[in-house]
């Protein structure tokens, strides 16, 4: 799932607003059943890969992206749109494009030259799933993890060796979610939006 600044206008300027922002994502997950697979903010857009029933995509979106427009405005005196349009959504029915989801959004802030290295950028999964930092408690980092082997330590190094193998590839879902991706790698089907 995208959603973009209205005009490619910041929807964050600062730590703040990403953390309420954050707040507001883990307040609609318990309030609608969602889980988190991969998610970043970025200056001006938001990705999120999560796992939702069919039914809570647009009024998680709303409950979601309508409070935190509202509190941006508030905060810095502004009106009007924050979000340009509907949130932007595709559902992913194997597993070996979602992983091309995930690595393309962890990899976002680097394909965007604000890092050089996606354990650089403190908004995304990427440190959780590389085992830098805990996970946020809206994010699921066992689903992604699980699926690379059954030891959590060897596991977050096939991923940050599966992410840094999509460094300097097309930057298109489709194109990431091959390249990389190894037999061990079993993976079980699962819907998403990403």
């Amino acid at each position: 799932m995208t959603c973009r600044g209205n005009r490619r206008q910041a929807l964050f300027h600062d730590e703040l607003d990403r953390e309420s922002y954050l707040g507001l994502l883990d307040a609609a997950c318990r309030a609608f059943g969602w889980r988190v697979l991969a998610w970043c903010l970025m200056t001006n857009h938001v990705h999120l890969v999560i796992s939702v029933t069919e039914r809570s995509v647009s009024r998680g979106m709303q409950f979601l992206s309508g409070n935190f427009g509202q509190a941006f405005n508030w905060r810095h005196g502004f009106t009007g749109h924050l979000f340009q349009g509907r949130f932007r959504d595709e559902v992913v029915d194997d597993d070996p494009y979602a992983f091309g989801v995930v690595r393309y959004v962890d990899l976002n802030p680097v394909r965007a030259g604000l890092v050089r290295d996606p354990s650089e950028w403190g908004y995304s999964s990427y440190r959780a799933h590389a085992g830098i930092e805990p996970p946020r408690a809206f994010h699921d980092v066992a689903w992604t993890l699980d699926r690379f082997s059954a030891d959590r330590r060897r596991a977050r190094e096939l991923y940050v060796a599966f992410v840094r193998s999509g460094i300097g590839a097309p930057p298109t879902v489709r194109s990431l979610h091959v390249r990389g991706l190894t037999p061990d790698m079993a993976p079980g089907a699962v819907s998403l939006c990403g």
